[in-house]
């Protein structure tokens, strides 16, 4: 199985993508984190992302706050999927980060969620890997299903309550 690649842009955004280390741990998805700043660390950013397909990986999802070019910096480096995390930060509320990250010029495009959405981050990247892995489509799929039944029990349960 591939593995995904998380990238921060500071150790600052830990607290966000420990949500992404969650799903893929609970779908038994290999990953690796690293602290790389677009900025600060550009040499070791680009060797990180021109090197990430052949070290096995098969996603990169890039966290980072305000500036946020992290994930263009490295989407620049590899024809990997990379997906966006826009970090909430004291300034502009992550809005700042959210337009950094998605406003990728044609060519180096970045899938970007929410801001703080690493859930989503890891998500997208399981489904990416589930393209070529039916064990993780499978997997994806009992999830979906779980979750549908799961509001259809709380629909009952209020419909039950309201409508007389």
């Amino acid at each position: 199985m591939k593995k995904v690649a998380i990238i921060m842009g500071s150790d600052s955004d830990l607290p966000v993508v420990e949500k992404a280390f969650a799903v893929l741990d609970e779908y038994g998805v290999p990953f690796e984190v690293h602290v790389y700043s677009a900025h600060r660390t550009p040499i070791e950013a680009r060797d990180f992302a021109v090197n990430a397909r052949d070290n096995g990986f098969g996603a990169v999802i890039a966290a980072a706050g305000k500036a946020a070019h992290l994930a263009g910096a490295i989407a620049a480096n590899t024809t990997l999927p990379v997906i966006g995390i826009p970090v909430k930060s004291s300034t502009l509320d992550g809005l700042d980060a959210l337009l950094s990250t998605v406003q990728m010029p044609s060519g180096i495009p970045v899938a970007t969620v929410a801001i703080d959405g690493a859930a989503n981050a890891a998500l997208l990247a399981i489904q990416i890997l589930a393209v070529s892995d039916e064990e993780l489509a499978l997997k994806l799929k009992a999830a979906r299903e779980k979750a549908s039944q799961a509001v259809l029990e709380k629909d009952k349960a209020i419909s039950d309550k309201f409508n007389k």
